[in-house]
């Protein structure tokens, strides 16, 4: 397949800036367009995607194989549709992946994605999801588990495809990604055929990565890192340049748009969760400087990293999937000392800022793969303080990260419960509740009992609400539940709440049966009643 794209292309002209990124002259050779490649997918070929949080995914070839599906209405005829399965380490831009999803082009997709039009393919059961943890899911793609169906290919590679973005090519031929890494180490080692959307808008980010090869287990190797800092592996990623099938120059910014807002409610649980880590500093249960920070995406995180960039805490490290615009603030405070990730998820004018200080941040920033910046075992062993937002939680801290009302796929599970199941103190922060259309205090983000559960009791510490915040570390569910009623449910659903707890605790001490009271007939019933009347607020438990 090689040889003919080559002959094909032949005759394109490499632009200085794509030969000053190719250090790899032979690879030149291999310059093609993104739409004379559109037509070697075949329906039901498994594609790998680069990309992490709507950052450092390809963007020419993914389009230019939109376009030739919706240019020759292949859609319309069974014997002409195309349907893909798509692997990517977390979220891609919207023009691309929601566009796959508009056009019914995607079959499968793993393991966590973005966007209107997709998750409502996955919920009209358009789309196969299989939601993952995100340290999980390049391990098991390179197991072969996600291919196990695939009747086609070479069983030790799983993927037909890899289309990855690079910033630069080493003289070797490996790759020097863009501001993400995610699971493109494991994408690329599993492709059998590889196409580079070689960036030159972008800046060559040569240096910003620290990348590990995956090797399966008996083979597997320690990651030996004790400080954020800590280099393990390599600055691009090894490929086999023979599986190149082709290189294509692309000039296409992250489509990342502006970070959520921060609002009153957002700097309330700022301020709660400031307040508690001074007094888990002053017990001396941690140092001055805390331990590493993982930041979930969203206002309320955020205003957190805002908050910290005011506060009383220097030389403060972080340990995170992705960094947002406000650890440019907390950079340029002085007090975050060091930062790693997988990702990078500015805005367009966080990312000109960035860009334009480069040789100022460079030092105290690293991108990892999200094997390694997930790690369970590295988590634990840095002792990584986590915090992320989830939909709901219930009175015993069961929390819901994923399923609207049990069943409807919002986004997927990400990486929050790699960190929150092993971090040294895991914190769920949301609001007391979320306002409707009809009602201003709206859904309770407390509840009596998760309508799905993501987090169990069992990992985590510490709730915060704009309402307060309950330290739960050490306590049976019985003397949870109270707690965390009083300190975060609103006003609104407090007293019901508590009539619940209540009630179920009565009930189930008659029954014998009183280590973590419920009401099984209504435990949900703050569901029902959102979906049969358009309120959570309950007339009584009757």
């Amino acid at each position: 397949m090689r040889v003919s794209l080559i002959a094909r292309n032949s005759g394109l002209t490499v632009s200085p800036g794509l030969r000053e990124r190719v250090r790899r002259p032979g690879y030149l050779n291999r310059l093609a367009k993104a739409e004379d490649l559109a037509p070697l997918f075949k329906n039901d070929d498994y594609i790998g995607w680069s990309g992490f949080t709507g950052v450092g995914y390809p963007k020419s070839v993914p389009t230019a194989i939109a376009n030739h599906v919706e240019s020759n209405n292949l859609q319309a005829d069974p014997s002409t549709k195309k349907k893909f399965n798509l692997f990517v380490g977390a979220s891609v831009g919207p023009e691309v992946e929601d566009r796959w999803a508009r056009l019914d082009m995607i079959a499968r997709r793993y393991p966590h994605q973005v966007g209107k039009e997709i998750a409502k393919g996955i919920n009209a059961g358009r789309i196969e999801f299989a939601d993952k943890h995100l340290s999980m899911f390049p391990q098991d793609l390179t197991y072969g588990y996600y291919s196990l169906r695939k009747n086609h290919g070479d069983p030790t590679k799983p993927l037909d495809w890899a289309i990855a973005e690079a910033t630069a090519i080493t003289e070797e031929g490996y790759i020097v990604p863009g501001a993400s890494v995610g699971a493109t180490p494991e994408i690329l080692q599993s492709a059998d055929k590889i196409i580079i959307e070689v960036n030159t808008l972008l800046p060559n980010l040569e240096g910003l990565h620290d990348i590990n090869h995956s090797f399966v287990p008996p083979n597997r190797l320690p990651y030996v890192v004790t400080h954020p800092q800590d280099r393990i592996g390599l600055t691009a990623i090894p490929i086999d340049p023979d599986r190149v099938v082709a290189i294509v120059e692309s000039r296409h910014p992250d489509n990342t748009g502006t970070n959520a807002p921060e609002n009153a409610e957002s700097k309330a649980i700022a301020s709660h969760l400031i307040e508690f880590l001074s007094s888990e500093v002053d017990a001396g249960r941690l140092p001055k400087n805390l331990l590493p920070l993982q930041s979930g995406i969203g206002n309320v995180a955020n205003s957190i990293i805002g908050g910290l960039a005011d506060g009383p805490f220097e030389q403060v490290q972080v340990w995170t999937e992705v960094l947002q615009d406000t650890f440019i603030r907390f950079f340029d405070s002085g007090k975050l000392a060091f930062a790693t990730a997988t990702s990078i998820r500015f805005s367009p004018e966080g990312f000109d800022h960035f860009y334009a200080h480069w040789s100022e941040y460079k030092d105290r920033l690293l991108l990892r793969s999200q094997q390694v910046a997930n790690s369970p075992e590295l988590i634990r062993r840095l002792g990584v303080i986590a915090m992320n937002t989830p939909l709901e939680v219930d009175i015993y801290a069961h929390a819901n990260s994923t399923n609207a009302l049990g069943s409807r796929m919002l986004n997927g599970l990400g990486g929050s419960a790699d960190f929150l199941r092993n971090a040294k103190l895991s914190i769920m922060h949301t609001p007391s509740s979320r306002p409707t259309k009809t009602d201003p205090t709206g859904i309770s983000c407390i509840v009596p009992f998760c309508s799905h559960v993501d987090q169990t009791e069992h990992d985590l510490d510490i709730i915060v609400t704009e309402q307060g915040l309950a330290d739960v570390r050490g306590l049976s569910p019985r003397e949870r539940a109270p707690i965390i009623i009083e300190k975060c449910a609103h006003p609104d659903y407090k007293d019901i709440l508590k009539e619940y707890y209540d009630r179920a605790l009565f009930e189930c001490l008659k029954k014998g049966s009183a280590h973590e009271p419920h009401m099984l007939k209504n435990a949900l019933k703050f569901h029902i009643n959102l979906e049969e009347h358009g309120t959570m607020k309950i007339k009584n438990w009757d």
